[in-house]
């Protein structure tokens, strides 16, 4: 299971004023500590970047990619920001990512096709809407699946992210219940073996207590990689729930268990 890091957000205020200033100091930093937490991948979450869109997202790029090697996940709405990362981006690169949505099929998706790289796909309705059940989120991957088949889409390609619901919401804790039969249920369905990631961060949105938070985290964590998650999005300098992550692969993996190897 791949832990991408969340952590590299425009909505920080240390990350934010850097993109301002354009100043690559605080984003090295903070990639430097993900990578030395366990990070295998960083998200990086740009927002829609209105103002001067192709100049920053390049910028945060190079800011990343001068500091790490690692697999970059591209996480914007302005289809110019993203286009702009796509091109700067050097190694495996993600896009982070589209949907039902009419404007995420028009604008997100064919880029990658145009740049061959993954693309990840939201279980959304085409209003931005959570589907409500298990039926309707299978119902939704069909659909989503024939949109990116028409355009031309490699299934090789396609990540599927069948959206945490958070457990504040009046049937948060159904819905994630419910998330773990479709992750098993997406490579039967859909005919190929489907990878899919998860927000992790998503199950606590909303105030509560950090401990508690964490806790919930890191108690849910091991249920999606029992359902066979491919890669799970998530805060890697929550130290416990990196922790509980790699204990994960130590037991669900398919070679001999040693101490030493863990």
């Amino acid at each position: 299971m791949m832990l991408v890091s969340d952590n590299l957000q425009i909505t920080h205020p240390d990350i934010d004023r850097a993109v301002r200033t354009l100043d690559p100091a605080p984003i090295q930093d903070l990639v430097r500590r993900c990578v030395a937490a366990g990070a295998d991948a960083i998200d990086i979450n740009s927002g829609p970047l209105v103002r001067e869109p192709e100049k920053k997202m390049a910028f945060l790029v190079a800011a990343v990619r001068s500091v790490t090697d690692l697999p970059v996940f591209l996480d914007t709405t302005n289809p110019k920001a993203m286009e702009s990362g796509l091109r700067a981006a050097k190694g495996r690169t993600v896009i982070n990512g589209f949907s039902l949505e009419p404007a995420k099929l028009e604008y997100i998706l064919p880029l990658a096709g145009k740049y061959d790289v993954d693309i990840i796909g939201y279980l959304l309705y085409p209003n931005s809407h959570v589907p409500g059940d298990e039926s309707e989120r299978l119902g939704v991957a069909v659909t989503l699946f024939e949109a990116f088949q028409k355009a031309g889409g490699n299934p090789e390609r396609l990540i599927i992210d069948p959206i945490v619901a958070p457990v504040m919401w009046e049937n948060g804790n159904r819905q994630n219940m419910a998330i773990l039969s479709v992750i098993r249920t997406l490579p039967d369905l859909l005919g190929f073996p489907v990878r899919t990631v998860a927000g992790l961060s998503n199950l606590t949105t909303g105030p509560g207590p950090r401990d508690r938070k964490r806790r919930l985290e890191a108690a849910y964590l091991p249920m999606l990689a029992e359902a066979g998650l491919t890669m799970a999005l998530m805060n890697v300098l929550h130290t416990e729930t990196v922790q509980t992550a790699r204990a994960c692969e130590a037991l669900i993996g398919d070679r001999i268990f040693t101490w030493a190897g863990w």
